[in-house]
């Protein structure tokens, strides 16, 4: 029994090995954060890039001779080194400022600030026939002369790390960049007229 014992003092003693037992629980933390970062910086910089891209590309735009098609031509050329990324390009275009992204304009007859088909007179920015939410107001494209023109590109792309059983993130990840600019005034731009 003395025996026995020596050796589990010994053993207890022995200290040998236990950078192996630390490291191995430094490791693994240590590894997942340094992934995490990795996919994290590689976010940002394509979140960088593609507003970059769609700056240049908006300017491209602005002029006025250019197609919708040879626009998004243009910014997928300058995007072709994340050939795994799918993207998703829209143009929506409109008269004003104070319209960008917000419901077409109406005037309030009644005061009760609810538009009412019929009663209230909106402004048909999109030219739809109909009075839109946020959602679905503005002109799809480049639109006119002087017209303001709201850029989003989004793109889809699997993760460059392997975090995605390890931690439960998504297999894939998203990024979106947005731009409003204004076009040249190449002519005259069409404002829309009040209209129940």
């Amino acid at each position: 029994m003395k025996r026995v014992r020596a050796m589990l003092a010994k053993l207890v003693a022995d200290e040998r090995g236990a950078h192996i037992v630390e490291f191995g629980l430094i490791a693994l933390p240590f590894t997942v954060i340094l992934l995490a970062l990795t996919d994290f910086g590689y976010h940002i910089y394509l979140n960088s890039v593609m507003e970059g891209a769609l700056q240049r590309t908006s300017r491209y735009a602005t002029v006025g001779d250019k197609s919708s098609g040879s626009v998004d031509d243009y910014l997928r050329a300058q995007l072709t080194a994340f050939k795994n990324a799918n993207l998703t390009i829209t143009k929506k275009s409109y008269s004003q400022f104070s319209g960008v992204g917000k419901d077409e304009k109406y005037t309030d007859s009644n005061n009760n600030n609810v538009y009412d088909q019929g009663v209230d007179c909106y402004y048909d920015d999109n030219g739809n026939g109909r009075w839109d939410t946020a959602a679905t107001s503005g002109r799809t494209g480049l639109g006119g002369s002087d017209d303001l023109v709201y850029y989003t590109v989004t793109a889809d792309f699997p993760r460059v790390m392997p975090l995605t059983s390890f931690l439960g993130f998504s297999a894939m990840d998203q990024v979106t960049a947005n731009m409003v600019l204004r076009n040249q005034p190449y002519g005259s731009q069409a404002f829309p007229q009040c209209t129940k």
